[in-house]
């Protein structure tokens, strides 16, 4: 199902939307000054529309898989991210540059 939403909407509620599309199969047309200007839709809806996974997102699969990380709760992630922001920013270069 798509709908249409004005930018400044998509902006402060991203959040929601990416749920939405990643669970809901939805598709959201972004518009600016009633202006489409761009379409957000789920990975899966998106490479089912173009018939190809790109090389970029294929080699994050691979790595995720070999890692373990494609196995990881939405609770997980989150705890991730919150310990990369709290930790001093020499940490967290060092783990980047790894």
């Amino acid at each position: 199902m798509t709908k249409n939403i004005p930018a400044f909407i998509a902006r402060t509620q991203f959040g929601q939307i990416l749920d939405r599309v990643a669970n809901g199969n939805e598709r959201f047309v972004v518009t600016k000054k009633g202006e489409a200007k761009a379409i957000i839709l789920g990975v899966e809806d998106f490479l089912q529309a173009t018939g190809e996974t790109p090389v970029s997102l294929s080699a994050l699969q691979q790595q995720a898989k070999k890692s373990g990380a494609n196995k990881l709760t939405l609770e997980e992630i989150e705890k991730e991210i919150d310990a990369v922001r709290k930790a001093p920013k020499k940490e967290y270069a060092t783990s980047r540059s790894v």
